[in-house]
């Protein structure tokens, strides 16, 4: 095969291939296969090292909790990069089309030399929010690569973090959410899980067994206030109890592990466990 793409590059470089030097159909096609793929592996090694190289920006934080009664919270974000970026920041929810939020971020736009470092407010204009329950949006952050010679590659990145607003005198603690969830099944086939309070429950690593069978796996999930979900097993449980393991997301991005065992048609809640003993392998 190296010949031959070799034989294909000197052959371009001379002008032809098929009077001079003929070659079997299925031996050019799969050179200039091969050929292509190598391009387009150059091609794609470059993209990744350009966004190594610019991916420069840096949050003190993997999630935001705003509590009602605050003017404002704050957040840092640190330029790691080499060269000097437009940092542009903004809010916006899940909701479809175009949703005026009652907030906004301060700078909204910065310039940030390299290695330099830039603080953040987000302030709530105090209307407009659900107050029996959290509320979720996304912030956006972006480095916008400062202008590079012609014909030069340049990737913008984007990080995304969930913002909690949290009203003032809902009841129950947050760090309990967790274990207020609501585990059951339901015609054998599904495992329901509820959040009866009035906060978000983000989970990682949900594992589902009867005995020492896995029936569910999800990497994560996160349930809002008074929500509900199904989730399918792989297999009936036929009346055998399950077992479920998961580690909760608190406020400050730490990792919680949580069990619920002998779940079957009553509602289980799950309790707070040593991280070494899931109950579930």
């Amino acid at each position: 095969m190296g010949s031959c793409l070799s034989y294909l590059i000197t052959s371009k470089a001379t002008g032809g291939v098929s009077r001079t030097h003929p070659v079997a159909p299925r031996l050019k096609v799969n050179a200039i296969m091969f050929y292509t793929a190598i391009r387009y592996a150059c091609f794609s090694l470059a993209l990744t090292l350009a966004a190594s190289a610019q991916a420069g920006i840096v949050l003190n934080t993997t999630r935001v909790i705003y509590p009602a009664e605050d003017k404002e919270v704050s957040f840092g974000v640190h330029n790691s990069g080499g060269g000097e970026i437009l940092l542009q920041s903004w809010l916006e929810s899940d909701a479809q089309g175009t949703v005026d939020l009652p907030f906004v971020i301060i700078p909204a736009l910065a310039r940030m030399p390299a290695d330099s470092k830039q603080l953040l407010r987000i302030m709530y204009a105090g209307v407009d929010m659900p107050q029996d329950r959290e509320s979720v949006f996304w912030l956006n952050v972006q480095e916008i690569p400062q202008a590079a010679a012609e014909n030069a590659l340049q990737i913008a990145i984007r990080q995304r973090i969930k913002v909690f607003f949290r009203p003032q005198g809902l009841r129950a603690e947050p760090a309990q959410a967790s274990e207020k969830l609501q585990w059951r099944v339901l015609e054998g086939d599904r495992l329901q899980v509820s959040n009866p309070g009035p906060y978000f429950v983000s989970m990682v690593r949900i594992d589902v067994l009867e005995g020492t069978t896995h029936v569910l796996k999800k990497d994560s999930l996160m349930l809002a206030p008074k929500q509900s979900l199904d989730l399918p097993l792989a297999k009936p449980a036929n009346g055998h109890p399950l077992n479920v393991g998961f580690t909760s997301i608190n406020d400050f991005g730490g990792l919680v592990p949580y069990r619920a065992t002998q779940i079957a048609s009553e509602a289980v809640n799950a309790i707070k466990v040593a991280k070494t003993d899931t109950g579930v392998h």
